[in-house]
């Protein structure tokens, strides 16, 4: 798919690295943070770090204008910052992108260099992995058990002759670095992604992380006392292909979400699974999976809504109106329905 972007019909003059402004933006959950960690291990360089709350993606928007930038994204969707690239590109700067999430409006550009993959079994933690030949594999593997991707992060791990005990360690620290980056603001996490990541980069492995680092331990407290919340979670309403789920107004609850859906919908028997989480000013978050019995594409459904997108098997909803709901789920459904393979 062309971009109707504006960019500028010659590309501006290659300023040398050193005259442009580095910044990294990255998503603040784990595949984002465990791809800008092994990138900087091995390709170090002193970056203004940007980042937020898992839905914060439009990180392009945060950056300065008037002067040439060198900028990285890593894990932030493509189409919603595809304008902040083209405003980079046109001021001079440079942009590297690593993603897995929707790239239809990808275009080519002497000054990008876009390491883009939108398939099922990849990460964005792994499409760095590729990049680098492998040097720190374990970080990827981290990733992708956060992400999602069991299976993969399985079959990685065992390549690498990980044993069942390193395999449960790495998929612990992948769950608990995505659970961090849920909630509407900052104020609803353990750690802010930056704070987190500046303290990810004292170790080049994930096993002395855990077991020296003060934040994995608040991360583990802090997850067993949220899980205990939602031990008598009910469905709000569920049919042969799907069950959808509504939290409550609460911190705890925001914080879960998106690993409450990667629980729900693992354990859900191939079914898909919404979970709806109201926000402070009276709408909703929601965060969708789906089933291994459905050929739906979730960032497909997400993206028909204005605050929504994702990628083929998670995808989510930044704003849902609260009039909205009942609109949705119906629409949630009837999509499982006219998918089905």
């Amino acid at each position: 798919m062309s971009a109707d972007y504006s960019l500028a019909s010659t590309s501006a003059p290659n300023a040398a690295a050193a005259e442009l402004t580095s910044y990294d933006l990255f998503n603040g959950d784990a595949d984002g943070l465990c791809a800008l960690h092994q990138l900087r291990l091995v390709e170090p360089r002193d970056s203004v770090l940007i980042s937020g709350v898992k839905r914060d993606i439009a990180l392009f928007d945060q950056l300065p204008s008037g002067r040439p930038l060198q900028v990285t994204a890593l894990d932030i969707s493509w189409d919603r910052n595809a304008q902040g690239v083209c405003q980079v590109l046109n001021g001079g700067g440079q942009v590297t992108y690593f993603d897995h999430h929707s790239a239809q409006t990808l275009f080519p550009h002497p000054q990008l260099n876009a390491h883009i993959d939108t398939g099922l079994d990849v990460c964005t933690s792994i499409l760095v992995d590729r990049y680098l030949g492998g040097v720190l594999r374990q970080w990827a593997i981290v990733a992708a058990y956060g992400d999602n991707l069991d299976a993969v992060a399985d079959r990685m791990a065992r390549e690498q002759d990980c044993t069942a005990a390193t395999r449960g360690a790495l998929a612990q620290l992948g769950y608990l670095l995505n659970y961090n980056a849920y909630g509407e603001s900052r104020e609803d996490l353990h750690f802010c992604p930056v704070q987190l990541y500046r303290s990810m980069h004292r170790f080049e492995s994930p096993l002395d992380f855990m077991a020296r680092a003060y934040e994995f331990r608040r991360l583990q407290e802090g997850y067993i006392s949220d899980q205990q919340a939602v031990q008598d979670l009910l469905p709000y309403t569920a049919n042969d292909r799907a069950t959808v789920y509504v939290l409550p107004n609460r911190a705890w609850a925001r914080r879960l979400c998106g690993t409450l859906a990667n629980q729900l919908v693992a354990r859900n028997n191939g079914r898909s699974v919404a979970v709806i989480t109201p926000r402070s000013d009276g709408d909703f978050l929601v965060s969708l999976r789906i089933g291994s019995a459905s050929a739906s594409r979730a960032d497909i459904f997400c993206s028909r809504y204005p605050h929504g997108g994702g990628r083929q098997g998670a995808g989510g909803i930044d704003r849902l109106p609260d009039r909205d709901m009942d609109r949705f789920i119906n629409e949630f459904f009837a999509h499982l329905e006219s998918e089905t393979p």
